[in-house]
Parts: structure tokens; C-alpha cells; sequence
């Protein structure tokens, strides 16, 4: 046992989850080298994101996780000033802007950011990225669907199943946000008919039905008590099945958010009692763990843990 914090086979959040440059480089990155290495660090980051090069799935983990790490301390605001034509400059100085406002604070740089993502889309054409994080600002600034849906167009063309834009997408058409009821399943549906089932956008269906789940058992002891009956209905336990069957084949699951998508099916199948189903899942995670969705039930490193000592003992 490590006698100080977690031992390296413990839990831990890792949302660079098996990117181990990401992760070097995220580490790196902090308020005390923003001077004294700022110019090393805005290479760094140039070059993770060209290494990636038209992996837009890859591209877009690294550039959506560095803006999360690095969107308290004006990271962003150091690369724009170094490198003022840079698409990629741009394109992460926008998404930080969308993490700030997602956390809580004001409102006032997406129309900018707006602009950026347009700008950057000039710059680089072929590049779906400019609309994927355009996609997430106007949801976030609520706009209306025809706007939204002209971006979503311009991803599609790009790169079909960029993965980030299904999620987005989703959201923004779910209850909560801007979407009729039933609105956000019939999104889910058409793609599903098309979708292939190795495609980085593949945990849509479960991810809308994890969601579904949170918005039918929360609140009071009734639907504490629906909770343990819900993943038993046909649907939702054929979107658990289909799942398990394919994404636990060694290799199948290849694009770069493949272990939060495992950790999606691993909370999944213990909130659905499969807990020795979970088995297989909880053993390729290993300690990976991401916060959503395991922060809906508690702390997310301690509920991964305690569920994954559960059913691996």
C-alpha cells in the first residue's frame, strides 16, 4: 500500500484515459510554467496535435482534454499570442472558452469564439474539427436548430461519426436543454440504422440510454425503487447486450475515447445488477476512470473502485 495518496494500480481519474503523450503533456502544463516555459509548452502542444494529423477522432481527444486541464491558468491565451494565424491556436482558444462557460463562468467570449471556429473553418476546409467545437458553442449559447443543424452538416461531411458531435448533438436535443420529448431517441434511432458498430460516435445508443435512465430514477423512493427494474425492459437491456457482445472483443473498440465508453457499459451493467457480466469490462479498464458517468451516484474514483472490487473479488 502507498503510504502517501493512491498507489499506481489504484483508481484515478485519467481523462487522457491510454494517451500517454496526452498525458505527459497535461502534466507538464501548470501555472508555474506558463512564464518561465511558455514557449516550450506551446510547442508541445503544436506538436501533439500535428502528430495526430488527420485522426480527427485523436485530434479532437487531445485538443478537447488539453482545454479542459489548462482552462483555469490562460494557457490559451499564451499559444494565440505566439501563434496569432494558427488554425489550431484558434480552434483551442474557442473550446477553451466553451469549458469556461460550461463551469459556470459568463458568457461573453462565444461570440468570439464564434467567430474563431468560423475563421478556422476558412482556414482549413477539410478539417470537421471548426464545426465540432462550433457545434458545442452554439449549444451551449442555445441558438436555434436550423443553426445548429447547418454545423452538424458540416461535420457529417467531414468525418460522419466524429464522436463528440453525436454527444453534443444529443444533449441538445434531450428535455433539459432545446429537444421535444422523444426528439433526442428518434436522433439516436436514425443514427443507429447506419452507424457502424466499431465507429468512434458507437456508445451513442448507450449513452442516450444511461441518460434516460438518470431522467426516469431520480428524485424520490419510487423511483429509487423503478431504478432496479429499469434496464430489465426489452430495449434497454438489447442496448446492454449489444454493447457487452462486441465492445469487450479484444481490439474491437479502436478510437481514442474507447475506455470512457467502457466505463459507460461498466456503470451500466452494475446499475442494471449484471454485476458478473461486468467482469470482463471492469479487467480491460483497469484504473482507468473518467467522472461522468460515475459522479452521478457519488465520487467517481470511489464508486469505480467500489464496484470494481465488487465484482472482481
Amino acid at each position: 500500500m502507498a503510504l502517501f495518496g493512491r498507489s499506481k494500480s489504484s483508481p484515478r481519474l485519467m481523462p487522457e484515459l491510454d494517451d500517454g503523450e496526452l498525458g505527459r503533456l497535461c502534466k507538464q502544463l501548470s501555472p508555474s510554467t506558463m512564464r518561465s516555459m511558455a514557449d516550450f509548452n506551446v510547442e508541445a502542444a503544436e506538436r501533439l496535435l500535428k502528430d495526430a494529423d488527420t485522426d480527427w477522432d485523436r485530434r479532437w481527444h487531445r485538443l478537447s482534454v488539453l482545454a479542459e486541464s489548462t482552462a483555469d491558468f490562460n494557457f490559451d491565451r499564451s499559444w494565440q499570442m505566439r501563434r496569432s494565424r494558427s488554425v489550431d491556436a484558434m480552434l483551442f482558444g474557442a473550446w477553451v472558452a466553451a469549458v469556461r462557460v460550461s463551469r459556470g463562468e459568463p458568457a461573453t467570449e462565444l461570440p468570439e469564439a464564434v467567430e474563431a471556429c468560423r475563421h478556422a473553418s476558412e482556414l482549413r476546409p477539410q478539417d470537421p474539427l471548426p464545426f465540432v467545437a462550433l457545434l458545442g458553442i452554439l449549444r451551449l449559447m442555445r441558438r436555434p436548430s436550423h443553426e445548429l443543424n447547418e454545423v452538424w452538416q458540416g461535420v457529417v461531411i467531414r468525418d460522419p461519426w466524429n464522436r463528440e458531435a453525436h454527444l453534443q448533438v444529443l444533449a441538445y436535443l434531450s428535455p433539459e436543454e432545446c429537444g421535444l420529448p422523444g426528439q433526442a431517441r428518434e436522433f439516436v434511432d436514425a443514427q443507429q440504422t447506419r452507424m457502424p458498430a466499431d465507429a468512434p460516435a458507437t456508445a451513442l445508443e448507450l449513452t442516450a440510454s444511461v441518460r434516460e435512465f438518470h431522467r426516469a430514477t431520480s428524485g424520490n423512493q419510487l423511483n429509487g425503487i423503478l431504478a432496479d427494474m429499469w434496464w430489465d425492459r426489452p430495449h434497454a437491456a438489447a442496448v446492454l447486450d449489444r454493447a457487452l457482445t462486441l465492445w469487450t472483443r479484444p481490439g474491437f473498440l479502436r478510437h481514442a475515447a474507447a475506455l470512457a465508453d467502457l466505463n459507460l457499459l461498466a456503470y451500466a451493467l452494475t446499475q442494471a445488477g449484471r454485476i458478473s457480466e461486468a467482469g470482463a469490462v471492469f479487467e480491460q479498464l483497469g484504473t482507468t476512470v473518467v467522472g461522468w458517468p460515475w459522479l452521478e451516484r457519488g465520487e467517481p474514483v470511489e464508486q469505480f473502485a467500489a464496484w470494481r472490487n465488487r465484482v472482481l473479488r
